[in-house]
């Protein structure tokens, strides 16, 4: 009881805490609405020093967080991508910042028209657990780039990282430009519901409705990035060892605890033997161990993992079949740990077919054309990203003509996300809006446009009274 009153106590400070900092960032925003380039390049690159100098305190802080999580994946897939995106956005930032040009139709003649990318104010960022560096300091810049003042909301579930993160932007910006908030659900409840100019909130489908109708109440705009099933077609004639080689990419990272993460897989029906062979080869090659294996993420706490490990006996219970991939047969008894897992002859009333797994089980079905695959994708949902494994430019045209998703791999998974001059965002149930890229820029500007007339007034040729010669003329030549 006295723990809970504490939690409750130190809650109830930090939400405080943040509507005094949106306040101040509010009134820093209007004091300074337009910094130059050199300003915002000058804040981007502060950041770089804060991920590079700590290199060893973030992976020791999510390793903390998940019990487990591999040093590599934390450099390769959290610091690395994001020092890439820091590099890119500031070699382009001057770029994005010019005034785009229009033209004007002969109605607003003699005039012009241009587009200028303005500040929106306060963005809000909220944060999943899952890469909370990456998904928190991308959009960041994006949005720092776009001359912004930032508040962050991190995960309750990954404390050290967000302790953390709010030590060391502490260190570098006044809390007017860019402050980092943690605590529990109710305090990222009482985040959604503050009045910013835009909210990017990253996380489940579930939670992202949660959030959009928060947002709704005071009209804020928001990205969301939520996720789903998505899916990966194996061609009919694809090398099936390449395939299990580069599925394994991206589903194997972060234990398959990633929002991209290929959730199932649709095989050739004659070819399904061949690629669980192939899959269960790629994973043991890649984890000999597992248990003890510091190069094999955890399940990031015991909710998520009761919560996959209920699918499996679910799925099992109604006559799925199960295929644990255990190279060393560990005992996983007391770990936070799960072995890889195959699961085969779903049916669709199994959770395991119905939710994003977000874990290291692979749903596999069997289909017999490419039209079967293809029907099997739309008639689900709208996934966040679509995989698909052919040398044949044809199919791959099918294939992205007939299915929507948020983004596409060609034989390969996950790799698009690490492009940044692709956008990045989701579709549907999966999300809405993008950044990454000039689009990041422009979902945290205001593409404001402006129309600027000369000191001759052509309009006074058409004011009223109607009926006059210029009317007539005008209608008659415009009016088709």
């Amino acid at each position: 009881m006295v723990a809970e009153v504490k939690e409750l106590q130190q809650n109830n400070t930090e939400i405080q805490r943040m509507q005094r900092i949106f306040d101040a960032q509010k009134a820093a925003y209007r004091q300074h609405p337009y910094p130059t380039a050199e300003q915002r390049i000058d804040l981007i690159s502060r950041i770089r020093p804060m991920l590079v100098d700590h290199q060893d305190a973030w992976a020791n802080a999510i390793s903390a967080d998940f019990t487990n999580r591999a040093v590599d994946e934390t450099k390769l897939a959290e610091i690395m991508i994001t020092l890439e995106g820091l590099k890119y956005t500031t070699k382009r930032l001057r770029k994005w910042m010019k005034p785009s040009k229009r033209h004007v139709s002969a109605l607003s003649w003699p005039g012009k028209t241009w587009v200028e990318y303005q500040p929106l104010g306060v963005v809000g960022i909220m944060v999943p657990w899952n890469y909370p560096i990456q998904l928190a300091v991308v959009p960041l810049i994006t949005a720092l780039a776009a001359g912004n003042r930032v508040m962050v909301k991190m995960s309750e579930a990954t404390p050290r990282t967000g302790a953390l993160l709010e030590k060391l932007i502490g260190e570098l910006f006044p809390e007017d430009q860019v402050a980092v908030i943690n605590g529990e659900v109710d305090v990222a409840q009482a985040f959604s519901q503050l009045p910013f100019d835009h909210l990017l909130f990253t996380g489940s489908t579930a939670v992202g409705k949660h959030v959009m109708r928060a947002a709704a109440n005071n009209l804020t705009p928001v990205t969301l990035e939520l996720g789903g099933k998505s899916p990966c077609i194996i061609g009919q004639d694809f090398p099936m060892k390449d395939a299990a080689e580069r599925i394994a990419f991206g589903k194997c990272l972060n234990s398959g605890q990633t929002c991209v993460a290929p959730d199932y897989i649709l095989c050739p029906e004659h070819r399904m033997d061949e690629f669980i062979e192939a899959w269960k080869a790629q994973v043991t090659q890649s984890y000999p161990t597992m248990v003890n294996n510091p190069d094999f993420t955890a399940i990031v706490n015991e909710r998520q993992h009761s919560r996959l490990t209920g699918y499996i006996q679910e799925a099992r219970e109604k006559g799925a079949t199960v295929i644990e991939i255990n190279p060393a047969n560990e005992d996983f008894t007391g770990s936070q740990k799960i072995p890889h897992t195959m699961v085969l002859n779903v049916t669709d009333d199994m959770r395991i077919a119905q939710d994003e797994i977000f874990g290291p089980l692979m749903i596999v079905v069997p289909y017999k054309t490419l039209n079967e695959a293809i029907e099997y994708v739309n008639d689900r949902p709208r996934p966040l990203a679509l995989y698909y494994f052919d040398w044949n430019q044809d199919n791959c045209d099918q294939v992205l003509k007939h299915t929507h998703s948020g983004g596409v791999c060609l034989n390969d998974t996950i790799s698009h996300v690490g492009v940044d001059d692709i956008p990045f965002g989701g579709i549907g149930p999966s999300g809405m809006g993008a950044y990454h890229g000039p689009e990041g820029f422009q979902t945290f500007s205001k593409a404001k446009g402006i129309y600027k007339k000369g000191k001759f007034n052509a309009t006074r040729f058409i004011l009223p009274p109607y009926g006059r010669g210029m009317h007539k003329f005008m209608f008659k030549h415009m009016l088709k």
